[in-house]
């Protein structure tokens, strides 16, 4: 049961990982990313390290993703083509 949930949750971070790549947008790019920080750190809670999974919550999915979203309010988003 509980290597099922491992490889859940590493086909998760595989996917969210695929969807950063492969984002037209870059607020899209940035939610796909804040995806794969939670299921990271879902994933150190498992692998019974509460701490690693506090921090990468709360350092990844929180001040790094508010601050990627910010810089793409703050431009726009806009791509050079």
């Amino acid at each position: 049961m509980e290597n099922l949930l491992h490889l859940i949750l590493l086909g998760t971070i595989i996917l969210m990982a695929f969807f950063v790549a492969e984002a037209k947008e870059m607020l899209h790019a940035v939610l796909s990313l804040f995806g794969m920080c939670v299921t990271i750190g879902l994933l150190y809670w498992v692998l019974s390290a509460p701490y690693v999974a506090v921090f990468q919550l709360a350092i990844y999915g929180g001040a790094v993703i508010v601050l990627l979203i910010s810089v793409v309010m703050l431009t726009r988003g806009e791509e050079n083509e």
